[in-house]
């Protein structure tokens, strides 16, 4: 599949901006399952590519006293296949997956969640070497039961939400069902990642899936799922959509992974000046 996507961040202040920086992971990379034909990135200031640790390719984006209004826009053309195993590259980006059986800022260890991978991933294997089926079985057992109990639910917590404040709280959005889904297969000794990406939920009338709003929209915008390890040696890795409840396929974009959101979220920064901050920000997806 050929999406044409085009994703806008603006902001507006009520005082004139004296600097700001941020990180900007709003680049795909190709891989295995994803070819990015066609991208480009702007911003209201100067753009400085730089890979991070998890292997993503971000960008820092510098304003020098800017004005009342910032803005980043990332636009590209990028092809799609219907897989949903991935296969880090041969050029050694990124840790190696036994890094992501630890526990990270927003996704620890706590009974509750360690009970469900207990239930769900017996023996912490989620494929078998002769039986895969029964580990993607097993994988999407422990998503429908994340699903059950972290009903989507926008507006109920934010991007410091941890995974048991979701447990907790019995609701979140995608990114708090992927990180109680990534803390129970931790809690079983398998490695798993937090990714963030774009889905193409289907299409409008005009040909295309629309999202626009104000503040909080950039939970609209972008989308989270889990990436599982199923061959350590070979960093082969299978991707599970919590929210939707399928593995991934041709409608999902990756833009970066890592430990957590905290790790790769979409746009992150600080400011000097700029008074107080108004966002919108409008993402379209096109099938070409």
């Amino acid at each position: 599949m050929k999406l044409q996507i085009v994703h806008r961040t603006s902001y507006r202040y009520s005082l004139p901006l004296r600097r700001v920086v941020q990180t900007l992971r709003l680049t795909p990379r190709s891989s295995s399952r994803q070819a990015v034909l066609q991208w480009a990135l702007a911003g209201s200031g100067s753009l400085h590519p730089e890979d991070d640790a998890w292997g993503n390719l971000g960008h820092l984006h510098t304003v020098e006293r800017g004005g009342r209004r910032l803005h980043a826009e990332a636009a590209g053309v990028v092809e799609t296949r219907a897989e949903p195993v991935v296969t880090d590259g041969p050029d050694g980006r990124g840790p190696a997956p036994d890094w992501y059986r630890e526990a990270s800022p927003l996704i620890g260890r706590w009974p509750a969640i360690v009970d469900l991978a207990l239930t769900c991933l017996p023996g912490g294997e989620p494929a078998h070497p002769v039986e895969p089926r029964r580990g993607i079985e097993r994988l999407l057992r422990l998503a429908e039961a994340v699903q059950h109990r972290v009903r989507y639910r926008p507006g109920t917590t934010d991007v410091h939400t941890t995974a048991e404040g979701a447990w907790r709280a019995a609701e979140g959005v995608c990114q708090d069902q992927a990180q109680v889904f990534i803390a129970a297969c931790r809690a079983a000794a398998v490695p798993a990642r937090y990714v963030s990406g774009y889905f193409f939920a289907g299409e409008t009338g005009s040909g295309g899936a629309d999202v626009a709003g104000a503040a909080g929209a950039a939970a609209l915008a972008s989308h989270a799922w889990a990436e599982v390890c199923i061959d350590l040696p070979g960093r082969r890795w299978l991707g599970v959509d919590v929210t939707h409840g399928c593995l991934v396929d041709a409608r999902h974009v990756v833009l970066a992974v890592g430990p957590d959101y905290a790790a790769c979220p979409p746009v992150r920064g600080v400011r000097s000046g700029g008074g107080a901050e108004t966002m919108e920000v409008s993402l379209r997806i096109t099938p070409l």
